[in-house]
């Protein structure tokens, strides 16, 4: 039997320290989640770093991993359990080397199999594809279709991570295609019946489709 899809969960784009943390709380407490990527941009490194100490025990305590977007320098600094590069930040051998070979390192390949093979011989412990929907979040520059999803799974070993404008409305196609992993931000943070409750849907349908 396949192992079951699992949630990605991505921090709001901007957030408020103090407001945030009983949010993220209230997510995790909802089932499962892998890992929480902080994911901040347009903010000073002293903030970055104050703000991953004060959430880091809060994801690790859940059992879910700690992934700082961008910056392995960071993440290195912060003790971090991963990183998730694009391709326009460092490269994976720059943050592989930052992070050591006991980290996760994972790479945006946008809708390339090209990009996704080279991340995966280099050693890449995942590979990102996406956007699949208009998001919010940012203005995806590429758009990838599920079936890229389905064709990785059956050629690579590496997990892949399906992003962009990902809900729970939305996510079944995705799931279906072979994502190892969804990565969410408003689709938990922004959902009617708040977090917690967006989680353990998210978790309703992987069990559904395993």
């Amino acid at each position: 039997m396949a192992d079951p899809c699992r949630l990605y969960l991505i921090t709001p784009p901007a957030l408020e320290l103090a407001a945030f943390m009983p949010a993220l709380r209230e997510a995790l407490a909802g089932g499962d989640v892998a890992c929480v990527q902080l994911r901040l941009k347009d903010v000073s490194d002293a903030d970055v770093l104050a703000i991953g100490a004060a959430l880091k025990p809060i994801v690790q305590g859940a059992g879910a991993a700690f992934i700082l977007n961008d910056r392995p320098d960071l993440a290195a600094k912060l003790d971090a359990d991963g990183v998730h590069v694009g391709q326009s930040d460092a490269s994976y051998s720059a943050a592989r080397a930052a992070l050591g070979r006991e980290k996760i390192v994972g790479v945006t390949c946008h809708a390339s199999r090209h990009l996704a093979m080279e991340a995966a011989e280099a050693g890449a412990d995942y590979v990102a594809f996406g956007a699949f929907y208009p998001t919010g979040t940012k203005q995806p520059l590429h758009w990838a279709e599920p079936e890229i999803l389905e064709i990785w799974s059956e050629i690579a070993e590496t997990p892949c991570v399906a992003i962009g404008g990902i809900n729970v409305e939305n996510a079944e196609p995705l799931v279906r295609a072979g994502a190892d992993f969804l990565a969410v931000s408003a689709g938990v943070w922004a959902h009617a019946a708040g977090p917690k409750a967006a989680v353990a849907q998210f978790n309703a349908l992987f069990e559904r489709l395993v």
